[in-house]
């Protein structure tokens, strides 16, 4: 099923009109940055089945994530939950809504997303383990290549061990 795309100045032109904005991106990020009025019901709720409340068949429902890929690609799931309002998905998400120069409400005391702060470790520890492998000794070139196992079979998989232990650092506790 195709669903209609809206660019950043559509969507706020419709959002004036009572369009709801929704941002399908986890608690996290949500907290960290979104968009001024939007509404935070993560992707993850709405494939488990919870209904989103309160809204109107005479508005659109705009959904929204990062730059758009998990809106499109789980367009199904999000007109079925916004049912049996229209439905549309915000072209770019809000990197374009930001690219468009509009407004967000940021919060920099709130820690970086998961997959980004997946990323700073373990390019960290593959820098690490070349190093240490040209400097020290080769056989620790095993972490880097450890590394990267764990990075391929989490993207085969979905499973990533590093971003599990990553969400219970302190530093990741949601800050109200």
């Amino acid at each position: 099923m195709t669903v209609k795309s809206v660019s950043p100045p559509e969507a706020q032109a419709l959002m004036k009109n009572g369009a709801v904005l929704i941002d399908i991106r986890e608690p996290a990020e949500f907290l960290r940055e979104h968009v001024p009025d939007a509404i935070s019901v993560p992707l993850s709720d709405i494939i488990a089945g919870k209904s989103i409340v309160g809204l109107s068949v005479q508005h659109p429902v705009i959904f929204y994530c990062l730059v758009g890929s998990r809106t499109s690609q789980n367009a199904d799931a999000l007109i079925k939950a916004a049912s049996p309002a229209s439905t549309l998905l915000l072209s770019g998400g809000i990197s374009a809504w930001k690219s468009a120069n509009f407004p967000t409400v940021e919060d920099k005391k709130q820690p970086l997303p998961l997959m980004r702060q997946v990323q700073i470790v373990a390019g960290t520890l593959i820098l690490i383990g070349i190093l240490l492998g040209y400097t020290l000794d080769t056989s620790l070139f095993l972490l880097s290549g450890f590394v990267g196992a764990g990075l391929l079979f989490a993207g085969v998989s979905g499973w990533c061990g590093m971003a599990l232990l990553l969400a219970k650092m302190p530093w990741n506790k949601l800050k109200n």
